[in-house]
């Protein structure tokens, strides 16, 4: 997918590498039995611990380890069975220890990969560089006090799974796409459930530019915290044209960390970048490395559900679907048990559109998501029977539909009790059929010349029956009396 920048001294391209921190989803903190429960009370959730008193030793939460493998392995990266938590040292006022703990050099996951599904129907592979856990820093509260800002420590000490993309995106949709892919493979595996309101996914993104047709990297600047899909693009939008500018002026771009601006939709400098070696890291002594057993990593690979792109791969194949259609209903479990449970010994492409279409459009317009629908996947399966076995017509699907989703009712009862069956008896039909010929002899002369124009007076039939009478005998008694 090609995305370029028109400057005025030529054509640019932009390299972006993401740098995503997932929440690890496990009830105490990475090195503490500290909760992680959102919503607590200010510094409610804190351990001696994670507030840095002196004398506290962390200890490691095998679980988070557990999920960080699980990561690695729905992330098809290699699993290191040799890691090591290392000192991160910087000052933050939110950050009591005064360091992070953090891995560098010896990271708990390895290399691996991400494919992503482009609109062109093409995919492509982003390279994922490394995985790594770490305790997530406090939050400074500036909006209390005019005078102070407050410290809230719940997160402190929460643990957090840095996954670290190869600088292999080039267009701000791709940095969507990757962003949208992994989440669905996170929440899949169970790991993190993906919240960006709460926080607990995070982007950073290392953006640079250069001429197109060049292979050497430009000067990065990472912007820090981005926390909507939305954002992740327009901030890549912005920054990449701000170094396009910068350098087409004579100017240097700094490599900085910077902080992208909603309500202006532009990045401003936060601070000068610092290196590896300005962190200054090196083992933590409170921690043994990490040494995973025998067995353990190939014990958590058979616990792995089937993930989004095996699961696309078997719809297609099995259901016969679009791959634009596969890979929506995969985006999340829940969606692809919905679709499945309605797919069931029926039309799997009749399913599947009145799943994308018809329900995903009625659970938009009403601001829901699939966990908030009225309609169960069992009723819309009896829909769909309804409407195959000639028992509801169409048009009448759609208006049985609607009142289910409105009121949650089953559609044998919507049939039943308004009267909605459809009508299949000619001798009902034939008065109405009769009356739409008679008011258009216009329409009947040009039907003898073209018999194609006989949809039209299917279509003022149904009309007068209220969408009730069934569609082929309708064509049917029309084309006698036509023709007669």
């Amino acid at each position: 997918m090609s995305y370029t920048i028109e400057g005025n001294t030529g054509t640019w391209e932009i390299v972006v590498g993401l740098e995503v921190h997932a929440q690890v989803i496990s009830e105490s903190k990475l090195f503490s039995g500290a909760s992680t429960a959102y919503g607590a009370p200010p510094n409610a959730n804190v351990s001696i611990v994670d507030a840095g008193m002196p004398g506290m030793l962390p200890v490691v939460n095998a679980h988070c380890i557990r999920q960080a493998v699980r990561t690695g392995l729905g992330l098809k990266a290699q699993i290191n069975k040799d890691s090591v938590f290392e000192r991160k040292n910087y000052f933050y006022p939110d950050l009591p220890q005064g360091y992070q703990i953090s891995q560098y050099l010896h990271p708990i996951v390895g290399n691996g990969e991400l494919v992503i599904d482009m609109p062109n129907g093409e995919s492509r592979t982003i390279g994922i560089t490394r995985l790594h856990l770490e305790q997530d820093a406090g939050k400074s509260v500036h909006d209390r006090s005019d005078d102070a800002t407050l410290i809230d420590l719940n997160r402190s000490g929460v643990a957090l799974m840095e996954i670290v993309s190869e600088p292999d995106i080039r267009t701000p949709e791709e940095a969507v796409l990757y962003m949208r892919k992994l989440r669905s493979i996170l929440r899949y595996l169970g790991t993190c459930d993906g919240n960006m309101e709460e926080g607990n996914l995070r982007c950073d993104a290392n953006v640079s530019v250069r001429r197109r047709g060049e292979t050497a990297f430009g000067t990065r600047c990472e912007i820090k915290n981005v926390n909507s899909m939305r954002f992740v693009a327009r901030a890549i939008e912005y920054e990449a044209r701000r170094q396009v500018d910068l350098i087409e002026s004579g100017q240097t771009v700094v490599q900085e960390t910077r902080l992208f601006d909603a309500q202006k939709g532009e990045t401003r400098s936060m601070r000068g970048k610092e290196e590896a070696h300005d962190y200054r890291y090196f083992p933590d002594p409170d921690l043994l490395p990490v040494i995973l057993p025998e067995g353990y990593v190939e014990e958590i690979a058979a616990s792995l559900p089937e993930l989004p792109d095996a699961k696309k791969s078997r719809f297609i194949a099995d259901y016969g679907v679009t791959p634009y259609d596969a890979g929506v209903l995969v985006m999340e479990q829940q969606t692809a048990a919905y679709f499945e449970a309605v797919a069931q010994g029926r039309d799997a492409k009749q399913a599947a559109n009145w799943v994308i279409n018809e329900l995903f459009g009625l659970l938009a317009k009403g601001g829901k998501d699939l966990s908030e629908t009225p309609i169960s996947a069992d009723d819309l399966g009896r829909l769909l029977d309804l409407l195959n076995d000639g028992t509801i017509s169409g048009r009448l699907a759609k208006d049985v539909f609607a009142i289910m989703f409105e009121t949650g009712q089953s559609p044998a009862r919507i049939v039943e009790e308004r009267g909605l069956k459809q009508v299949t008896d000619t001798s009902s039909i034939e008065p109405f059929c009769e009356e739409v010929i008679a008011a258009n002899p216009g329409q009947v002369e040009t039907y003898r010349k073209n018999p194609k124009v006989i949809g039209w007076f299917v279509g003022q039939v149904m009309k007068k029956t209220g969408g009730k009478a069934n569609p082929a005998v309708v064509t049917g008694i029309l084309q006698k009396m036509l023709d007669g």
